[in-house]
């Protein structure tokens, strides 16, 4: 593994160790539902570095690897946030 890949995991569990479990159940439902409201916002963890993306046509996110923003409170949102900013950095 590369540390490169080991940042990315240690940037993806970071992110899901601020969910409550009232959101991992909302986040696990969504990866059931057939797929994100148009124009819904949502982090991808298998692509943290495209930072928050907004769902649409063209773009096609793999169910398990999302949280859509709906999923989370606001105040978890905005940790998300701060947290993609501080993987961006390192």
């Amino acid at each position: 593994m590369t540390d490169a890949q080991r940042t990315d995991l240690a940037a993806r569990d970071a992110i899901l160790k601020l969910l409550t479990d009232d959101e991992v159940a909302k986040v696990s439902l969504a990866e059931v539902a057939s797929g994100l409201v148009n124009r819904a916002q949502y982090v991808d963890l298998a692509h943290l570095d495209r930072g928050v993306q907004t769902a649409g046509i063209l773009n096609k996110a793999k169910a398990g690897d999302v949280i859509p923003r709906a999923a989370v409170s606001a105040e978890t949102w905005s940790k998300i946030i701060a947290g993609l900013a501080t993987s961006k950095s390192v």
